[in-house]
């Protein structure tokens, strides 16, 4: 449960007909403040919408509530207006911790970025990648080759890592998902749990000749040579859920699917 009695509603809406037409309706209902002045921001949109807006507003340390205006919601609350205040002081919150990636590219140039879903490295070539793999200092794989490889918080181990077969991970766990796309060798190495604490480290073998994106979320660098992943406990988010339709209980329900 959230301790502070929030009254001062922001919201952000994203540029589809649905989320403009949310945004009518909530400013119709009740008055809406600027996020400088608000105890909680809605973000009205989809998935990706909301995933943006904690990025954006990661550093004001409001909670973010998401009401569903786009399509699939999982990481959304069901749009309507009635009772907002009562809901949003009743939800329960959530805290991400995101991952922090640091790129290096083959000019030298370093780049760093948060990533609340997956840090995911994939090939951009016909060649297929070729990555060395290391967990805290320690090589694991001298030569994974595949389409790619990526680190999946639990929030987001039903995102992409899904897709790519990766495993579910309740929240609470204190894991963090390694699953590789399309791996040829080693034949057998499907991926790995890792404790949330360690250092993942990506070194790109050739890189020039095989070609390899590194992304944090949607924020990407090319041709990359060298990748650390870490966990990130100085910029945690806040997202709330309904009682009835917490996150944990969606990542759960996830694994039981038809």
């Amino acid at each position: 449960m959230i301790e502070k009695k929030m009254e001062k509603i922001a919201c952000v809406a994203s540029r589809s007909p649905r989320a403009q037409k949310g945004l009518e309706a909530l400013a119709a209902a009740c008055p809406l403040v600027p996020v400088a002045e608000a105890d909680v921001i809605i973000a009205l949109g989809g998935d990706g919408f909301l995933l943006s807006t904690v990025h954006e507003q990661v550093d004001t340390g409001l909670p973010i509530y998401g009401m569903n205006r786009g399509t699939i919601g999982f990481l959304l609350n069901e749009f309507h207006v009635d009772g907002l205040l009562e809901r949003l002081n009743s939800a329960q919150s959530q805290t991400l911790n995101p991952l922090l990636m640091t790129a290096t590219n083959v000019a030298g140039q370093r780049f760093t970025a948060l990533a609340f879903n997956e840090v995911a490295l994939l090939r951009y070539s016909q060649q297929s990648a070729n990555i060395r793999v290391l967990i805290n200092g320690k090589e694991r794989l001298d030569n994974l080759v595949c389409d790619g490889i990526m680190v999946a918080t639990p929030a987001g181990s039903t995102a992409y890592n899904l897709s790519a077969r990766g495993p579910i991970i309740p929240l609470g766990s204190n894991v963090l998902a390694l699953t590789p796309v399309s791996p040829f060798r080693p034949r057998r190495w499907n991926g790995a749990l890792l404790p949330h604490s360690v250092t993942v480290e990506f070194e790109i073998l050739n890189p020039k000749r095989r070609p390899v994106s590194a992304s944090a979320d949607s924020f990407e660098v090319r041709e990359v040579a060298h990748i650390t992943v870490a966990e990130d406990h100085s910029r945690p988010a806040r997202i709330l859920f309904d009682p009835d339709h917490s996150l944990e209980e969606r990542i759960f329900s996830e694994q039981f699917v038809n």
